[in-house]
């Protein structure tokens, strides 16, 4: 799209004003990204209780619900930028038509992906599963037909993000979090032990929250569009537009899983020790990470916004900010998170080993926690430009040179450094986290930081 430069275009925000605006995005956003990790934290905390069979069960199904609608989040991106970049443009009507067709895209899909996850559900626990107790494998299966006929419910809870964060009003996505968080737990509690319903009332529970959230999000965006005009109706072109946005984010989604995925193997292929500490520093990492992509996703729509209006300084002005608040949340968090790092072994295991390979980890991801705070504003910040295809080839070339890359130096790891004992695991621990944060993090930094300093991202 062409640039004007009209008067209106200098009046960029000063710095602490934009600041101001950033955080009063984030901080209701973070409480939105932590909502569906929230369910599984209440289910796992509730399971519990059952028996062990049930919490093995439970982590195979959680896994399988996880990665199947984190592959979706591209509804939510794909939705704010379009919605904000058209109410930026003065053309409120077609943005909240956009937030209806995401609507009706999110609902189909969630629609089709439930019934496949509950048809496949057998045979991707046990493919997940491996060699585990056909008793787990049976709590895998029913939790995870239980929990994925609300699907629909959490996509639909995207989609609505997406169109709340493009009218910067977020607040409400925070309530629906907080208030979906208690409606679960206070299900679990009724469904798993009050009326002892196993695994399956576990699932039920997060089911009925995710639907709740969903129509809780659904039904104002739908009222706030009916009373600007737009039609409720699918609109097979608008969700054709939103699926062809969204392509280039679910192939950049599916690259960063790939990568992931590749390091949970390597660092079993370590051993257990090693793969007991990362797991704790990784559940860490996911969590804390929200907080750096909560920032990305308030640059994501002040951008989008300005740009939509055409105000090209100001986005550049708000580029500018959103990358030194990703840099300092990411000093601040990494600080505190390598401090607790020093400690939170004990809460991970008993084993003293286990929780030296923690504190090392923690450590040598907090010292990279900068690099990815600045990096995933940037992220952000060309999601919101809806610069996708650069994204999606950069994201995919940086996850396959990192995938080989670590496979041949997990190989040399293996082969060099003896199995068990401090001193090798420690060296292979913080080898495991070098990569991830120098190849991975750093080429995905590069790559953006690249595409910030020309001007093609704002075409």
């Amino acid at each position: 799209m062409s640039m004007s430069t009209n008067p209106s275009d200098h009046a960029a925000p000063s710095a602490p004003s934009a600041y101001r605006r950033i955080l009063t995005l984030a901080v209701p956003t973070f409480g939105q990204l932590i909502a569906e990790p929230t369910f599984i934290l209440i289910d796992t905390a509730i399971v519990g209780h059952i028996g062990d069979a049930a919490l093995a069960g439970l982590s195979i199904g959680s896994t399988i619900i996880l990665t199947a609608v984190g592959l979706c989040i591209f509804l939510a991106y794909s939705t704010t930028a379009q919605v904000a970049h058209l109410l930026g443009a003065g053309r409120r009507r077609a943005g909240l038509q956009a937030g209806i067709d995401g609507l009706w895209l999110a609902l189909t899909i969630g629609i089709i992906l439930g019934i496949a996850l509950f048809i496949g559900a057998e045979p991707l626990c046990r493919a997940i599963g491996g060699t585990a107790s056909s008793e787990v494998l049976d709590q895998a299966v029913t939790y995870t037909r239980a929990i994925v006929l609300g699907a629909p419910g959490m996509l639909l809870v995207y989609a609505a993000n997406g169109i709340f964060r493009g009218l910067q009003k977020v607040r409400i996505t925070l309530i629906a979090a907080v208030s979906g968080a208690i409606l679960n737990t206070v299900l679990d509690v009724l469904f798993v032990i009050v009326l002892r319903w196993g695994i399956a009332g576990s699932g039920a529970a997060t089911l009925i929250a995710q639907w709740y959230m969903g129509l809780f999000l659904a039904i104002p965006a739908i009222l706030w569009a009916r009373a600007d005009g737009a039609t409720l109706r699918p609109q097979l072109s608008g969700m054709a537009a939103a699926g062809g946005d969204g392509l280039p984010l679910f192939i950049r989604t599916l690259a960063i899983r790939a990568a992931m995925v590749v390091t949970v193997a390597s660092a079993a292929r370590m051993g257990t020790s090693v793969l007991a500490g990362f797991q704790a520093v990784n559940s860490s990492w996911n969590f804390a990470m929200n907080m750096l992509d909560s920032v990305g996703i308030a640059g994501q729509t002040l951008v989008a916004t300005a740009l939509g209006a055409q105000r090209v300084t100001q986005a550049r002005r708000l580029t500018d900010v959103t990358g030194r608040a990703g840099l300092a949340t990411g000093v601040i968090l990494g600080l505190g998170f390598a401090m607790v790092g020093l400690f939170a072994g004990r809460m991970f295991s008993p084993t003293p080993h286990v929780q030296l390979l923690v504190a090392v980890g923690m450590v040598t991801m907090g010292v990279f926690f900068p690099l990815q705070g600045w990096m995933m504003a940037l992220d952000g910040i060309l999601i919101g430009a809806r610069d996708y295809r650069y994204l999606a080839l950069t994201c995919t070339l940086t996850a396959a040179v990192y995938i080989v890359l670590i496979m041949s130096v997990d190989d040399l790891l293996i082969s060099a450094i003896p199995a068990g004992g401090s001193n090798g695991d420690t060296l292979r621990t913080v080898a495991l986290w070098l990569m991830f944060n120098i190849v991975l993090m750093g080429g995905r930094g590069l790559c953006n930081g690249l595409r910030i300093r020309t001007d093609k991202w704002m075409k």
